[in-house]
């Protein structure tokens, strides 16, 4: 069985290149295509693999301004040639579903999300992304293009897997398609507990607006309890000015099993799709104090690994943490929950589908009928 893996860009490392990862360690010998391989940003995470990158790379400036290229990310991604494979798994966000594959190749998408920009967040995303003001003002005909489009493209796939019971609803919801749920995998034992514990709370993801780093800041300013935050992105200088010294700013060039082990909860105000950070506090024995909403329903149990705060407000998650008391929690208990979502389970989960997919789509031509474990 000959495996091409998809992915949108590697140009930066989150949850779900960490998919990815899991993925080419599955099918080592597959081939990885992507729109952006930028070596500067991830350095040799991906080095001894093979790698396709698309025409976008080779525009002027296609590595560090691709997304001056949105609109071309469609025919670009369908510019992919997967003649000679059998399987294609399509580990996507946004455009990595929109490939094409010839007849008698199986494609399934590994689902995070139907592009947010597109569909959950159409209506904020514009007001929320930093362009300039006359782009701004022709965003919403650029969004419509492609939101034609990629209902489109989720037409092309045979089988869809979502990352979360939460993301499976969405699925349904825009492309009108069922899909199977396999959580993303999560290294559990990269992660320990520690025997001290420090005097702070920590933050980790990518610095965007839609992870509320602003929400959190907010609390920790009024609360003026020290926060560590671990991550990169666009939104990093207005953070850091609205920040009191306080809080820090550690980058993601860090032992983050140690922070995060030490810590005495991690925060999670944001809306995730399954949202792997909050499993890896877990694995330390650590608490989470998450907003009611998203992928962390499905990961974190109320009163026993986490607790949750009803309104997507500072006031509330500052409430909450006030109330939280750590010693009420059973670090062990907490890292024998994380452990269900560990890496060896998503590959077993993955491998079985994938061989079930393709049994049947070799005997039968089709899989819309597929009973999934």
């Amino acid at each position: 069985m000959r495996v091409a893996l998809v992915h949108e860009y590697l140009n930066q490392l989150g949850g779900a290149e960490r998919v990815l990862e899991a993925l080419h360690e599955l099918y080592p010998n597959a081939t990885v295509h992507t729109l952006v391989h930028d070596k500067a940003k991830v350095g040799d995470t991906f080095k001894d693999w093979n790698i396709v990158t698309s025409i976008i790379e080779r525009l002027p400036g296609g590595k560090k301004r691709y997304k001056w290229y949105l609109l071309a990310m469609p025919a670009a991604i369908e510019s992919f040639n997967f003649n000679g494979y059998d399987v294609v798994i399509s580990d996507s966000s946004a455009f990595a579903k929109g490939i094409i594959v010839p007849p008698g190749t199986l494609h399934i998408c590994y689902c995070h999300t139907p592009t947010r920009y597109l569909w959950s967040d159409a209506h904020t995303y514009p007001n929320e992304v930093r362009v300039p003001r006359l782009v701004r003002k022709v965003l919403p005909f650029a969004l419509n293009y492609l939101r034609t489009w990629d209902r489109q493209a989720a037409d092309r796939v045979d089988l869809f897997i979502a990352n979360s019971k939460f993301v499976a609803q969405r699925i349904h919801k825009y492309y009108r398609r069922p899909s199977t749920v396999i959580y993303p995998p999560v290294d559990t034992s990269k992660f320990s507990i520690s025997p001290t514990l420090g005097n702070y709370y920590v933050m980790m993801g990518r610095l965007r607006p839609y992870k509320k780093f602003d929400l959190a800041i907010q609390a920790f300013n009024a609360l003026n309890i020290p926060l560590k935050i671990i991550g990169v992105g666009e939104e990093e200088a207005a953070l850091r000015k609205l920040a009191k010294p306080n809080i820090e700013f550690l980058g993601y060039k860090v032992d983050r099993s140690k922070i995060l082990s030490q810590a005495l909860g991690f925060i999670n105000p944001q809306v995730e799709d399954f949202g792997i950070a909050p499993v890896e506090a877990m694995a330390c024995g650590r608490p989470v104090i998450a907003y009611r909403a998203g992928g962390v329903l499905e990961t974190v149990i109320e009163g026993e690994t986490g607790a949750f705060f009803d309104e997507q407000t500072w006031e509330s998650l500052a409430d909450t943490i006030i109330r939280l008391k750590s010693k009420q929690f059973d670090p062990q208990r907490i890292r024998q929950h994380a452990q269900t979502f560990d890496s060896t389970v998503f590959k077993k989960r993955i491998a079985d589908f994938v061989d079930k997919a393709y049994a049947q789509y070799c005997s039968t031509g089709r899989v819309d009928t597929l009973q999934t474990p």
